[in-house]
């Protein structure tokens, strides 16, 4: 695990020199040590440029973003006890889809469709949560089934705004945004990204124990003490908020909640424990290798929810037919 930990930090050093104006590790060093001396007067007013609204927000970004999904992805397929979940299965991903695509067809500004569509990713989860309730005996199945409900439901709302926008301007934006991207990370996005993000990792490492439990089956985990409905109200509520926080930002990005956890698992083994946080960084460093990708393979940027899926989708069935899952 510490290996990765050094591995992020020489790829985030090396992400800074990577595009079309590189930033050098002693220029990178220098504008650290600059930043907290507060003496900038020997840095160009390029490089600072650069580094605090263009590189440093993407990079951020995508480190958040990688490492929340995974994470996120980590808990449902221990709450589910299924390894093919992800964390778009109660409906964030498409609730915070439909807010977005509701916000750029209203045209409003770039933070209040930010808003909006974090907001949505929530009310989906919450509905999913409130219809659950009504299946009596088998609780999980409920959440699946009231999940894929909602999200379909979502889905075919965006379908609609799709159907009714402009073509001229308005879909072309929202496809776009559907496909994901972090070309548009700024500081202000990290303001609104970092404190859910950062309270769905805190709650989820309290947990990461208890999910060891849960993958026993629920009147194990009873048995052993776990207030099961709490602990599986707490995943799906940190899960919820991780999951609606990057979408908010970035538009769909698939596969990554899906396959860091396996991978992770082949790292660390099946102690949750050791595979939250392993997700964590696992995913944190795929996303920014995808988004490095992304912005220097083509003349023209490449979304990065089509490298994800391009690469995720083979690797996913590498990590079935030759290392296997549980």
């Amino acid at each position: 695990m510490y290996f990765l930990f050094v591995f992020l930090l020489l790829l985030i050093i090396i992400s800074f020199a990577i595009g079309r104006y590189p930033i050098y590790p002693k220029e990178l060093f220098e504008f650290v040590r600059s930043f907290f001396n507060s003496n900038s007067e020997n840095i160009s007013t390029e490089i600072i440029t650069i580094i605090t609204k263009i590189r440093a927000p993407r990079i951020i970004a995508a480190v958040f973003v990688g490492g929340a999904l995974s994470i996120a992805g980590s808990n449902y397929q221990a709450l589910f006890q299924n390894p093919m979940v992800s964390p778009d299965i109660l409906g964030a991903s498409q609730g915070a889809g439909f807010g977005a695509a509701l916000g750029l067809f209203l045209t409003l500004g770039y933070t209040a469709t930010s808003f909006l569509a974090f907001s949505m990713g929530i009310i989906a989860v919450t509905i999913t949560y409130f219809v659950s309730l009504k299946f009596k005996i088998d609780r999980i199945l409920g959440l699946v089934l009231s999940g894929m409900t909602i999200g379909s439901i979502f889905s075919a709302l965006i379908s609609f705004i799709k159907l009714i926008a402009d073509t001229d301007n308005t879909l072309p934006s929202i496809t776009y945004w559907l496909m994901g991207s972090l070309a548009s990370a700024r500081i202000g996005d990290l303001k609104l990204i970092i404190p859910p993000i950062t309270i769905g990792i805190v709650i989820s490492m309290i947990l990461k124990w208890k999910m060891n439990l849960l993958t026993m089956g629920e009147e194990e985990a009873l048995t052993m003490g776990v207030n099961v409905k709490i602990v599986r109200l707490l995943i799906v509520v940190s899960t919820t908020l991780m999951t609606s926080a990057c979408v908010s930002i970035t538009g769909m990005i698939g596969w990554v909640g899906l396959i860091i956890p396996h991978f992770s698992r082949i790292l660390v083994g099946n102690d949750y424990r050791f595979v939250v946080p392993t997700s964590g960084l696992v995913g944190a460093i795929f996303l920014l290798i995808i988004d490095n990708i992304a912005r220097t393979v083509a003349t023209s940027e490449i979304p990065i929810g089509i490298l994800t899926s391009f690469i995720g989708a083979p690797l996913f069935l590498y990590l079935i037919f030759k290392k296997g899952y549980d």
